[in-house]
């Protein structure tokens, strides 16, 4: 009786083993792995932004909400919020293929740096949804990768990097960057 228990007892831990082992390799077998120059998902916008300067609400996509500190000389504290017009192009004119809703801020005392989060909402007869992006956008440097932490609708759970590269910068008043989104999570 003792032996049958004990093969009883030996099956159901090899069954165990056999399980486990089979939903790992199972697991491991269905997970995706990225690779850089393979994204899902690819396309350019170009960001415009028309900083309101008091007389000029028409022509306006984004106001200054709260004013810099005074600790230091690169607008620290500066907060902004923007309703921007994204293209497939360079021309402002151009029809906008989605809106870039959102607020950034700049967070260095000591050079020009801003950290954005918004929402690119896609509403048109081609793509419907939205996607989140956050991050900092160090100026000084040529390129700037922000995340794409989520989305919505054609863009469901989407994760990826904004590359931004500005492309034309007007003082305080305008300026237009060129973004290269790369999805690397579409499903």
């Amino acid at each position: 009786m003792r032996n049958l228990v004990a093969h009883k007892s030996c099956f159901l831990v090899l069954l165990l083993l056999l399980l486990l082992l089979f939903t790992s390799q199972f697991s491991s077998a269905t997970k995706k792995t990225l690779n850089r120059d393979q994204p899902c998902k690819r396309f350019v916008l170009y960001f415009h932004d028309i900083l309101f300067g008091g007389n000029d609400v028409a022509n306006a996509t984004s106001a200054a909400v709260a004013n810099e500190t005074g600790l230091g000389n690169f607008k620290f504290g500066k907060l902004f919020v923007f309703d921007d017009p994204m293209t497939k192009d360079k021309n402002y004119p151009s029809p906008a293929v989605a809106r870039a809703q959102g607020f950034y801020f700049y967070d260095m005392k000591s050079d020009y740096n801003a950290w954005f989060a918004y929402t690119l909402v896609f509403n048109s007869t081609k793509l419907k949804g939205t996607l989140n992006i956050m991050g900092a956008d160090i100026m000084a440097a040529q390129t700037r990768d922000l995340s794409i932490v989520g989305g919505t609708g054609d863009f469901f759970m989407a994760r990826g990097i904004a590359t931004f590269m500005t492309d034309t910068f007007q003082g305080a008043k305008y300026f237009r960057v060129k973004m290269d989104i790369k999805l690397y999570e579409c499903y």
